[in-house]
């Protein structure tokens, strides 16, 4: 938990990217007309969950006025709300709902982190800025006895992917990210690709609740 957290703190102190510091700090001073109330959070978003967890889902980065606003991953934001209900029926959540970071929202073997721990401007941070996370993927990586990656997106997807290969867990060509691919790492781990569930994805049907469920049932399958 020590080292858990340690890692949290320095995600949230981190400041290598300029854009996204001016970015999330200028969100937190407009904030929009429903959160004017709100003392928005406008930094980096630290990992969330079970510092034992075996399951990790691998998102893009803060929403401007979900995870930027409450400081805790996926909180706030209708997205957050496709992926708590479905991580509640496959009892990886302790509730179906995620409105604020002190709701009493708990994972269970499960814990959830980004590409980029920065909201960006269009929802698109650089290679540049998806370089300086790096790190704290592989640190988060390297604390969590993960045996299931979800990756929310192709951007989660290929992030996983390179780190996966970078510790020699992956050789030859992984198939393309969709929804429900699947790949072996190693023989003991496996990365399940998801569409994000964002606005985009859900308001369209690209992405169903069921579709995400069956994700979720999956990775219990596979723990």
């Amino acid at each position: 938990m020590e080292a858990w957290d340690e890692l949290n703190q320095h995600i949230i102190s981190c400041s290598q990217c300029p854009r996204l510091v001016t970015h999330c700090q200028k969100i937190a001073q407009e904030k929009r007309r429903a959160y004017q109330d709100w003392n928005y959070w406008g930094r980096p978003v630290p990992n969330f969950g079970d510092p034992r967890a075996q399951l990790l889902i691998v998102g893009l980065a803060p929403g401007a006025h979900g995870a930027n606003r409450t400081g805790r991953m996926f909180t706030g934001d209708r997205s957050g709300d496709w992926l708590f209900r479905a991580l509640k029926k496959s009892g990886f959540a302790s509730q179906a709902s995620s409105t604020a970071g002190d709701d009493g929202l708990k994972l269970v073997n499960c814990a959830i982190t980004a590409i980029c721990h920065c909201a960006p401007p269009d929802n698109k941070p650089t290679t540049g800025e998806i370089q300086n996370c790096q790190p704290f993927l592989e640190r988060t990586v390297d604390q969590l006895p993960i045996r299931v990656f979800v990756a929310l997106g192709q951007l989660g997807w290929r992030g996983t992917i390179a780190e996966a290969r970078r510790r020699g867990w992956l050789k030859g060509h992984p198939p393309k990210f969709g929804h429900g691919a699947k790949v072996e790492f190693n023989g003991d781990r496996w990365l399940v690709g998801s569409y994000h569930p964002s606005q985009q994805n859900t308001f369209t049907g690209r992405l169903t609740e069921a579709m995400l469920d069956s994700v979720f049932r999956q990775a219990r399958r596979l723990l």
